[in-house]
């Protein structure tokens, strides 16, 4: 699709393209603490992260849910922290980012062309215009009402997974474990422990000493028993700017969400069955058919966010795709049609000029009848 902008010619544009970068170099230095969209993202005092955009797996077989996440963050601290609540037990290792190409091939909408006969910003003769163009489970060691089922050392994640039975003492065993807790964050917790929900936080630690989280981590994959799809959101409601959600979810039907839990509504970007998974998709699902459905929500104010994402069968297991128009000039042997149009209509008006000229060239004028004066009256 070509955009509308329309710059006045190269210094412009050059002025813009600076203000632009002068403005997100301005925005970088003042970005907050983000929560991600699956837990808490807890940076070290004084220090920023920013989550630009999380990403999730969600696969549920009716008995056992797995959840891929990958962030893509920057930041200028060598360490964070998250934490994620979840209804059961969960194994933690790492995952391929393979998985998310191969479910963006997937669900990559259907291009279709059409063509327009006036030219637009982008097209000849305004092409100097710029256009815009989406482990097992271990033994608990209870200690003050927090438990450590494990402690695993994943690539760049140093991850430790919990019970708690009172959030006061989970948030003291965090804070003695290096993790900053934001203020409110000990209140959030509480209604998990009171369902007995467990804990998996990660210390985002670069493995190199001084390197500085940013750009794509690498994906974490959690696994626990679960006898209902649900996506920990609740948490997420202590960030401080808007938040972007994504969510792959693969299951037996068509998915949705239960409610908006105080976001835009969700929008279905894509839905279909996949009846045979291989490559990375496979080994998640272990080869087995999945109903994929792709969700997309905006949180312009995360303080609203009420609860957990619950998913729900819908009523229809409906395909959906998406159709992305791509819009070019009509051409015709390369030439714009347009242009051909007024050209031709150029040329007939200039033969119908021409041919009168002619004409009347061709057929001189008769001279006009002679006056003839009646005799005088006597």
């Amino acid at each position: 699709m070509r955009g509308n902008i329309q710059e006045h010619g190269p210094r412009s544009r050059v002025l813009v393209v600076l203000l632009l970068l002068l403005g997100l170099q301005l925005g970088a230095l003042v970005a907050p603490a983000h929560a991600c969209g699956c837990g808490a993202m807890v940076p070290d005092r004084n220090a920023h992260i920013s989550v630009g955009r999380e990403t999730s797996v969600v696969d549920w077989d009716g008995r056992t849910e797995q959840i891929v996440m990958r962030f893509t963050v920057a930041s200028d601290t060598p360490r964070a922290a998250w934490i994620m609540p979840v209804p059961g037990r969960a194994t933690v290792d790492l995952a391929n980012e393979a998985l998310f190409d191969e479910l963006v091939r997937i669900a990559a909408p259907e291009h279709r062309e059409r063509h327009h006969f006036w030219p637009r910003g982008g097209d000849w003769p305004f092409d100097d215009v710029d256009g815009a163009a989406a482990a097992p489970p271990g033994a608990v060691a209870p200690g003050d009402g927090v438990g450590v089922v494990g402690r695993e050392r994943l690539g760049d994640f140093d991850v430790a997974r919990l019970t708690a039975t009172d959030p006061g003492a989970l948030g003291d065993w965090l804070d003695e474990n290096g993790f900053e807790m934001p203020a409110g964050l000990t209140g959030d917790l509480e209604p998990y422990v009171d369902r007995g929900w467990e804990y998996v936080a990660v210390r985002l630690a670069p493995r190199e000493e001084g390197a500085v989280l940013t750009g794509t981590l690498d994906p974490l994959r959690l696994r626990f028993a679960s006898d209902e799809l649900v996506y920990p959101m609740r948490l997420s409601r202590r960030a401080d700017s808007a938040q972007s959600l994504g969510l792959f979810v693969l299951a037996g039907h068509r998915m949705e969400p239960r409610s908006a839990i105080g976001g835009s509504e969700p929008e279905v970007t894509y839905a279909g069955r996949v009846t045979s998974p291989g490559g990375e998709l496979g080994r998640l699902t272990g080869g087995q058919e999945r109903f994929l459905t792709v969700l997309d929500q905006e949180f312009p104010d995360p303080s609203r966010i009420n609860g957990d994402h619950e998913l729900r069968a819908a009523a229809e297991d409906t395909p959906f795709r998406r159709v992305v128009w791509d819009d070019d000039l009509l051409t015709l042997g390369g030439v714009p049609v347009w242009l051909l149009t007024l050209g031709a209509v150029a040329a007939g008006a200039s033969a119908a000029v021409l041919w009168r000229v002619w004409a009347r060239r061709r057929d001189p004028v008769a001279p006009p009848a002679p006056i003839r004066v009646p005799p005088r009256v006597p």
